[in-house]
């Protein structure tokens, strides 16, 4: 606890330090940290204030019977403060601060799943502006009847909050279901399709070597509505990683260097989320989460608009307010799952 108290106080120094905030990158990363160390430390400090007050209250109890009503109510109030203590010193995802990379691929349906992918599309989106994000469309492969084969979002906070986007998104990585009258569908017979998605945190610093020989980088025109084109121009960049087949596209820059230069962050993105992926497979062995495993083809949600009900399968969470869910209300589903999630990760340090 000395060395996290030093830590925090040499955060407070620099960042009181203006020329610190001249590297926004560099303050936003310590505001991130200070962030996160600050209701550590002020739980710590309300601990030690209220162990110092129990020990003042139980000398002056004989002789007054308010301080005896005091110290009965700060032996109560200590073991609270401890828990608190321990959850908040649970290892954390290191990831938890950074911003995300997510990518929706329509799969099983055909129309009918593209359509549901542009429906969590615009899930995302909403929420993202509910929560203040900033959202940006690097690719997207629309449908004929408005849906999406695939498209890639990046989605980033704007502010220096412990809890970043990953901290809040890491769990809707999975195989999405849903269950409805498709608009293809003359007859009224209720089908199942789904959506993939996957979600990669945007390290800053990713140090990710690529060789320019395990590279094959297409160039095309981009395309809107239904595959038409909407540049006269080669802009678009495809980019495949031979040696693991991750195919990489980028086409809402203006120019041809500009999407290359993304599709390669992307890219690099994608493989240190594999890197990590594999690491974390290794170490699943001691420590298996009920709530994000590392398998991208699990069935993770069932989205049912018969019933209006939306289930996520890790941690029996069921409502019935999908429209609302749509609509971006996604904190009671993502609230269970972080909730599950800290539960498994305190019994893992009990354990």
């Amino acid at each position: 606890m000395d060395e996290l108290l030093k830590e925090y106080a040499e955060l407070e120094r620099e960042l009181a330090d203006p020329a610190v905030h001249a590297d926004q990158a560099r303050a936003r990363k310590l505001g991130r940290r200070y962030a996160e160390l600050t209701p550590i430390v002020k739980t710590l400090r309300e601990l030690d204030s209220a162990r110092e007050d129990l020990a003042a209250a139980q000398e002056l109890a004989t002789e007054d019977d308010a301080f005896a009503a005091e110290a009965e109510a700060l032996t109560k109030r200590i073991p609270e403060l401890e828990e608190r203590l321990s959850e908040l010193l649970l290892p954390r995802d290191p990831h938890d601060g950074s911003d995300v990379l997510v990518e929706i691929k329509s799969g099983e349906g055909g129309e009918e799943s593209a359509l549901f992918a542009g429906d969590l599309f615009r899930m995302y989106t909403r929420y993202a502006e509910k929560r203040g994000w900033k959202i940006d469309v690097l690719n997207a492969t629309e449908s004929d009847l408005g849906g999406y084969k695939d498209v890639t979002l990046s989605v980033k906070s704007k502010g220096t909050d412990a809890e970043g986007v990953w901290a809040r998104m890491k769990f809707e990585g999975g195989v999405h279901r849903v269950q409805r009258v498709p608009v293809t569908e003359s007859q009224g017979r209720i089908h199942t399709s789904a959506a993939g998605v996957l979600v990669y945190p945007e390290v800053e610093d990713v140090e990710v070597e690529i060789d320019e020989k395990d590279l094959r980088v297409d160039v095309f025109r981009s395309s809107g509505h239904g595959g038409q084109s909407v540049n006269t121009t080669d802009s678009a960049v495809r980019i495949t990683h031979l040696p693991t087949g991750i195919v990489v596209s980028c086409q809402n820059e203006r120019s041809q260097l500009q999407n290359r230069a993304q599709a390669m962050h992307v890219l690099k993105v994608r493989l240190q989320a594999l890197a990590d992926e594999e690491a974390a497979k290794k170490a699943s062995d001691s420590r298996r989460s009920q709530v994000r495993t590392v398998d991208r083809s699990e069935r993770v949600r069932t989205y049912n608009f018969p019933e209006n009900r939306i289930s996520d399968h890790r941690v029996n969470y069921k409502a019935y307010n999908l429209d609302q869910v749509l609509e971006g209300e996604l904190d009671g589903v993502l609230d269970a799952l972080a909730d599950a999630d800290r539960a498994d990760r305190l019994a893992s340090a009990q354990g």
